[in-house]
């Protein structure tokens, strides 16, 4: 057993295919002096039991890198440490069912291709081919991916084990942690063994990671599930066909039923995800073992008959094999099926690689990603899907974590549709005014946790869940959202908007301070202002809205779902002796949008602020002797103001208003309307048009760049870049002819059959009757009028670039009204 040291760079805690891949890569960066502790053998948690398989489909665009760039570690692996390893690269068929699956299969070939992997979406005949014992008839086609395959995970573990120690890393088996703890400014981690002093601790610890979570004082959202696969003996058809072939069958998977299919050896491997699912150690009598290694749950067959029953219809062959083996473990799952990635929630120094639901596919690129938050603090790509502070701590409650879990895991290959919100674990946050909102139609969807009205039903529309199943730009929403924007242009509309994240910047310096963290200008008293923080290679961190009360007292105001992350961001760069502080009064402030021409006429008849005062100011007032601060500013680009109360006197504000608009034409209006005002004026939606996978400069916001300034962060960076020149730029994009569906999130824009760039969001806008999206595209062909194509769910519709200014009251004159 190798002697524990006393001291390293970074200790990791779990040694899984993930902790060692994290190890690996660490090394790989030049950080040798790290240690992995594993209380037991290498694998011994949900890696020894994972089926193995190495997907690279995703329908998110950074989960699909770390896959891919799994895929491609992998290939090599063996020859570069030198330690064997079976991996079968056979590629894949997911079946579709309906055209919805198409759709979403058109759009992961797009993501694919533009990733520069060869995915393909193919017909029964070529199913069929590829797939010779396969039952087509009630099927519309598939996703076909040369990329997967299924190794190894004990032999991929062991592998990049090796890699680690020969770059000089250490792994202490049977090392169980018994607790850490904070010594000045470093960890020290005791085991069994003695105490190690480190830098910088990760959290690897796959289904123990809430166990491990615990001895830093953070409570891991996660819960854990049961997942069975069935292994079956040899098919003497099969057998024969790979013989022929010289080659296994694809990997299969029937996505809409929800199971997948892998030839083993000449047998058969049959996964499913079933939706009557089991959450184990998820309550007070059903506690986890103080050691679970290398152990497995009780058969439990009943569960998965119906999908054996489909599967054996799928593929009658597999009727005839005889049943071999059951093997029921444990998976970690998050609330969204997503991994922790990343920073620590509120804890110096400690990362999270943990809750992998596929832990062998991404592994690979886990460890590359989370060595780039250890090394570097930030990561090449953004990797906001995968973020701990994603959640805030509503996410942490057990009843919360396990039915989500339960609800992702009997949905794994659910498609997720743009207008669709889960059912599961719903209304944890609630505005002061949810019951009077709910009462007017509002249907509901969960912002870090808040319930907003997405869009109001009348009573005779259909608000089912079936009916958001859909990619379409039509259904029971969208003459709602219609009105409830033109509304917005022509009388008012108010937006009920709980959760924005708000933090109070207040004492000495503290205007000074700022002034170096933004790449502009800190609004002046009595002023708003827009300001953006960049990272120091000059890429989009943050946005957040600066209200300057005083001096040295502001309140910035960002995104519900950016909480934890722009708070931890603003904490972490704040000097050691730091004469102001940081204070997160989220929780104590709501908010109404009040917008549209009608909003001045509204608000002189509840209070007697200065209505006149110009654009980007606010200003304190009393509506129905409640305090409420009213800021001039409109996300959806009419006349208007947000008006900020604090929550015990929300509802009697809102009354207010509401009474008053009614002689006005004011009607509410949910986010989905926000949305497509937003994206008539260009504005930008966080981590979707403004993240860290783009610079300030290409994102077009020059204008909030004071290069004057003696020094911000990234102004070396930016300055580079401006020197270089821009490689690509955000635009402004009107679909000419569009089909029935808006572009989505990273569809792919085209120019002479190449790709150029990508939409960053997209959607119909109704005050200009357009369908809009917005992206970044290549610099040469950033210029007004030119023509280029965007690739929508796999079909290609000609768009055009837009001047650099809003479609929708382009010198602002209404919002400055």
């Amino acid at each position: 057993m190798a002697e524990l040291p006393s001291t390293a760079r970074v200790v990791i805690i779990g040694g899984g295919a993930v902790g060692v891949s994290s190890l690996y890569h660490l090394a790989k960066a030049g950080w040798t002096d790290c240690v992995l502790l594993e209380k037991n053998e290498l694998t011994s948690g949900s890696t020894w039991h994972a089926a193995g398989n190495v997907p690279t489909f995703s329908s998110s665009w950074s989960l699909m890198n770390m896959q891919r760039y799994s895929t491609e570690l992998y290939r090599g692996l063996a020859a570069e440490v030198d330690y064997p390893m079976n991996y079968h690269v056979t590629g894949s068929i997911r079946l579709a069912h309906t055209k919805e699956r198409m759709q979403e299969f058109q759009r992961a070939k797009g993501m694919g291709r533009y990733q520069g992997m060869d995915i393909d979406v193919i017909g029964l005949d070529e199913i069929m081919r590829r797939y010779p014992f396969i039952e087509t008839h009630d099927l519309k086609g598939a996703l076909y991916d040369p990329n997967d395959g299924d190794i190894d995970p004990a032999q991929l573990t062991q592998a990049l084990a090796k890699g680690a120690r020969d770059m000089g890393a250490r792994i202490i088996r049977f090392c169980p942690v018994s607790s850490v703890r904070r010594d000045k400014d470093e960890w020290i981690v005791a085991t069994e063994q003695g105490e190690i002093r480190c830098e910088k601790v990760v959290n690897a610890a796959g289904y123990r990671a809430a166990e491990v979570g615990k001895l830093f004082g953070r409570d891991v959202p996660m819960t854990v599930m049961s997942h069975q696969y069935i292994l079956f003996d040899e098919i003497p058809e099969l057998a024969a066909w790979s013989r022929e072939a010289g080659q296994k069958l694809p990997l299969l998977r029937d996505v809409d039923t929800s199971y997948y299919l892998r030839q083993e050896k000449n047998g058969m491997n049959l996964g499913p995800y079933e939706r009557n699912c089991r959450a184990h150690w998820a309550t007070p009598d059903d506690q986890m073992p103080a050691d679970f290694s290398f152990q497995l749950y009780p058969d439990d067959l009943e569960r998965l008959e119906w999908y054996l029953d489909d599967a054996v219809r799928r593929v009658p062959i597999l009727g005839t094999a005889g049943l071999s083996k059951v093997i029921n473990g444990p998976i970690p799952y998050a609330p969204d099926g997503n991994p922790l990635i990343g920073p620590m929630p509120g804890v110096p120094n400690a990362f999270e690689a943990c809750v992998f639901t596929f832990g062998i596919a991404q592994a690979g690129g886990a460890g590359k990603v989370l060595a780039e938050w250890v090394t570097r603090g930030e990561t090449e790509w953004d990797m906001w899907s995968c973020d701990p502070r994603r959640f805030s701590s509503f996410a942490s409650a057990p009843d919360y974590a396990v039915a989500k879990g339960m609800e992702v895991y009997g949905h794994e290959y659910a498609i997720h549709f743009p207008r669709h919100a889960w059912p599961a674990a719903r209304n944890r946050k609630l505005s002061p005014i949810h019951d009077r909102i709910a009462a007017l139609g509002a249907q509901f969807n969960a912002y870090n946790g808040w319930e907003r009205a997405t869009w109001y039903a009348k009573p005779d529309d259909d608000t089912s869940e079936e009916s958001t199943q859909t990619f379409a730009r039509s259904g029971p929403w969208e003459k709602r959202i219609r009105e409830e924007c033109l509304v917005v242009r022509d009388a008012a509309g108010i937006l009920d908007l709980p959760g924005f994240s708000r933090f109070n910047l207040d004492g000495p310096g503290a205007a000074a301070w700022l002034e170096t963290q933004v790449t502009g200008t800190v609004p002046k008293v009595g002023r708003i202002g827009l300001c953006y923080f960049a990272d120091d290679h000059g890429r989009i961190v943050t946005e957040m809205s600066v209200v300057r009360h005083s001096e040295d007292l502001m309140t910035l105001i960002t995104a519900a779902v950016a909480q934890w992350h722009d708070f931890e961001w603003l904490k972490s760069h704040m000097p050691a002796d730091a004469t102001f502080k940081l204070i997160d009064r989220t929780e104590e402030y709501s908010t109404q949008i009040l917008a549209g021409p009608n909003s001045r006429k509204i608000l002189v008849e509840v209070c007697e602020a200065n209505l006149s005062a110009p654009w980007l100011t606010h200003q304190e007032t009393t509506i129905a002797g409640r305090w409420a601060k009213l800021v001039r500013v409109s996300f959806a680009g009419e006349l208007g103001w947000e008006i900020h109360t604090k929550v015990a006197d929300t509802a009697t504000v809102f009354d207010t208003v509401w009474a008053a608009g009614q002689r006005h034409g004011l009607k509410p209006f949910g986010m989905f309307a926000l949305d497509a005002l937003r994206l008539e004026k260009g504005y930008r939606a966080w981590k979707g048009d403004l993240s860290t996978d783009y610079t300030v400069l290409q994102g077009v916001l020059e204008r909030f760049v004071k290069w004057d300034k003696p020094a911000f962060r990234g102004k070396a960076a930016l300055l580079n870049e401006k020197q270089q020149g821009v490689k690509k730029r955000f635009v402004t994009l009107v679909i000419d002819s569009p089909g029935e569906c808006d572009a989505p999130y990273m569809s792919t824009l085209w120019h002479n059959g190449q790709i150029v760039g990508e939409t960053t969001s997209g959607g119909w806008g109704h005050r200009v009757d357009k369908s809009i999206a917005l992206g970044m595209l290549r610099a040469d062909l950033a210029v007004p009028g030119v023509t280029i194509e965007v690739e929508i769910f796999g079909e290609r519709f000609s768009a055009t670039v837009q001047e650099d200014k809003p479609l929708w009251d382009p010198e602002n004159e209404r919002l400055r009204s």
